[in-house]
């Protein structure tokens, strides 16, 4: 390079730099801390206070300590509880119990999956085992349950709890019984059995799930070997590949990666036989009778009235989608048109991409990662009055440079909480976005303060480079919205008692707060506010923002249908016993609330690794929406910044967490009883065009 060359080289780039730090200069300091690397100057005298400041936790070893002082503090606990008198302090000291083996226990879930130190991982795996064998024991000891029972069954004394203190009574009460406390030894033994069982089945399934299956490289034509990965003379398919633009791709995917393992299945079947059998021993129905008690839906048969219902009134534009989809086969490939299951992911996304441009990397450069956290923080300040506040953690706090920590602050009420943000990819971390509470939000009676919550939120977004900022797609974009819901959900749920706050609440109720987030992210008055381009400072045009929006509706219908055919699948499976295979369960249900045909010698239910975590309450996220839609419209699509009903959402549905009945805090945000037709039909019009985004389009 000449030496005219380098100069100009220099002037173009450092005028460059110099534009994009004078937009810098204008972010918030929440969105100068997420759009920059954090810069940590390294005091070698600052004493390391430990994993989200707990002492304990400056090393792997900690962990043992803190499990140590945890089951000490329990055992005291414990004794506390059988030998003290009935009333309210009852209640405490078993939600005191709780606390002590959550905040060692909930921290170690997270840092087993998240700590880059294999050392840290498995020293939190090896409390989360010894916790979890206390917690077994203790849900099976007369004494303490007859501690509760005694409280529970005095009509005097249950006359005196506040309705926070008698409704987490009863919670844990059903905990004893759902793990048979009530039987008598021989069954109880049968009940720990089962358990222990389950526990093994649940485990099995959930890991061997996710195995890839092989196939013979001889048995797929050459030219395709390059789109799955080579283990000697065999081709492994770890995947669906649904996105793959070549059909025979998605076919051979789809085909391989479903054909049926034998094993997985027997699991299966096992672990569904154990589920009923153990239901039935503590005298339920069904594992799905069991498993809603406590639920928005309350019983498998109103689940069911939804899912037929929702069925029934999307019918005709569920039947539209495919159509749709046929054609654009028909128009890709002539030579094969039948529309088949592994077309539907494909062929969606390629019918919004015709209808509306929304390539992602046409909106990325308004959602930086820090414009779109400045935008969060002016939603809750208008919301709420809550600020989030960059900190810098300590020496030994975090385990990662990259996690940022924020304060939550509230204009008048002060500290609520702290959320650390886990936002970048790294080596080992789980690509999952998700919310983990590390402690959950009590009022610490004997000290006369509250216990604030402490939440992570853990995201796999890419690091930001030398020339821009992390830089976010929409849908990361509405992922972050989402999972904020939840935090946001954890630090306003001002809760008395830890085993209630925050998001420990109705799976079906659980998802609101999060979805709901997702209509702030895709409505303009909420956008305008922070997307602007990184360079140029430019905001994102309000036609962009209506394409993303109706994009979302195109083949919304069979997207839908989709999930009620998996939401049915998982009630059928988790009803009596059906006589027949899973695989058979499977046809019969694919045929009658999808519409695609079953393909012969495939079993996607082993795939089904929601089965685990989410048994008989798969249908949740359809109800969260429906609710959050009814939310939405009823009370911010006017104006999403408005404060009253911000306080209102507040008072109402997220100061409780999980110590209200959950269709009490809809009907107390809605003011009415709302119907399963109404969520039907909240549902149903998400999906009608909106007419004034096709005008815009025409005029631009």
């Amino acid at each position: 390079m000449s030496s005219c060359t380098r100069l100009l080289y220099f002037v173009k780039h450092r005028s460059l730099w110099a534009h994009v730090r004078r937009n810098v200069t204008t972010w918030s300091p929440v969105g100068a801390a997420f759009n920059a690397k954090p810069q940590r100057r390294q005091n070698l005298l600052e004493k390391n206070v430990g994993l989200f400041g707990v002492s304990e936790l400056s090393c792997p070893a900690g962990f043992q300590a803190a499990t140590e002082t945890a089951l000490r503090n329990t055992r005291r606990l414990v004794d506390k509880v059988i030998s003290g008198p009935s009333g309210v302090e009852t209640v405490e000291s078993f939600d005191q119990l709780s606390d002590e083996l959550c905040k060692v226990a909930d921290l170690a879930d997270f840092v087993k999956v998240a700590h880059p130190d294999p050392a840290f991982r498995e020293a939190a795996e090896k409390s989360c085992i010894e916790i979890g064998t206390v917690v077994e024991k203790l849900n099976t000891n007369v004494e303490l349950c007859n501690s509760l029972k005694k409280l529970l069954d005095n009509p005097d004394t249950v006359s005196q709890l506040d309705p926070d203190s008698r409704r987490v009574a009863e919670l844990f009460m059903f905990d004893f019984e759902i793990s048979g406390i009530h039987l008598d030894e021989k069954l109880r033994k049968e009940a720990v059995a089962l358990h222990v069982k389950l526990l093994d089945l649940n485990n099995e399934f959930l890991v061997n799930s996710h195995q890839p299956n092989r196939i013979a490289r001889s048995a797929i034509p050459e030219h395709l070997h390059l789109h799955f990965a080579s283990e000697g003379s065999f081709i492994q398919v770890g995947g669906l590949h649904a996105d793959s633009p070549d059909d025979l791709v998605r076919e051979i995917a789809y085909r391989i990666y479903l054909y049926p393992n034998a094993d997985l299945m027997k699991c299966l079947e096992e672990l569904l036989k154990c589920r009923y059998k153990m239901a039935k021993l503590v005298g339920y129905e069904s594992y799905a009778h069991r498993a809603l008690k406590g639920t928005m839906a309350k019983t498998p048969e109103t689940v069911m009235s939804f899912l037929q219902l929702l069925t029934d009134k999307l019918s005709d534009k569920t039947a539209k989608d495919f159509t749709m989809m046929s054609n654009m086969k028909k128009k890709l490939n002539p030579l094969n048109a039948e529309l088949m299951p592994w077309d539907h992911p494909y062929l969606s996304g390629v019918l919004r991409a015709e209808r509306f441009n929304i390539e992602p990397s046409l909106y990325s450069p308004y959602f930086s990662l820090g414009a779109c956290m400045e935008g969060l923080n002016h939603l809750f300040s208008q919301l709420y009055g809550v600020s989030l506040m960059s900190e810098q953690p300590s020496a030994g706090e975090v385990w990662n440079e990259d996690v940022r920590k924020l304060a939550v602050v509230h204009e008048t009420e002060g500290l609520f909480g702290y959320i650390y943000c886990d936002f970048f990819q790294r080596q080992n971390k789980p690509h999952q976005d998700c919310h983990f509470t590390i402690r959950g939000g009590r009022w610490l009676q004997e000290m006369g303060k509250y216990q604030l919550p402490v939440v992570v939120l853990m995201l796999s977004l890419p690091h930001p480079t030398q020339r821009a900022p992390t830089l976010l797609t929409p849908g990361m974009m509405e992922n972050l919205f989402h999972e904020m819901g939840h935090a946001m959900h954890s630090m306003l749920g001002r809760t008395r008692y830890q085993h209630v706050t925050g998001t420990r609440c109705a799976t079906d109720f659980a998802e609101v707060p999060s979805i709901l987030m997702e209509y702030f992210a895709s409505d303009y008055r909420v956008v305008s506010q922070f997307a602007r381009h990184y360079e140029t400072g430019q905001p994102l045009p309000k036609s962009m923002v209506a394409r993303l929006c109706e994009s979302k509706k195109v083949c919304g219908a069979a997207d839908t249908q989709l999930q009620i055919f998996y939401a049915v699948l998982d009630q059928i499976y988790h009803s009596q016993p059906q006589n027949r295979s899973t695989t058979e369960i499977l046809q019969e249900m694919q045929n009658k609330f999808y519409g695609l045909p079953y393909t012969p010698n495939t079993a996607w239910q082993q795939r089904f690794s929601h089965l685990i975590g989410y048994g008989a309450k798969y249908y949740s996220y359809l109800m969260s929406r429906a609710v959050a839609s009814m939310v939405w419209k009823q009370c911010f699509v006017q104006d999403p910044l408005n404060r009253e009903m911000g306080e209102r959402y507040r008072r109402e549905m997220l100061a409780h967490g999980g110590a209200k009945e959950p269709m009490q805090m809809v009907e107390g945000m809605l003011q009415r009883q709302p119907t399963m037709e109404e969520f039907v039909d909240a549902l149903d019009s998400e999906l009608n065009p909106n007419f004034e985004t096709f005008l815009m389009d025409s005029e631009s």
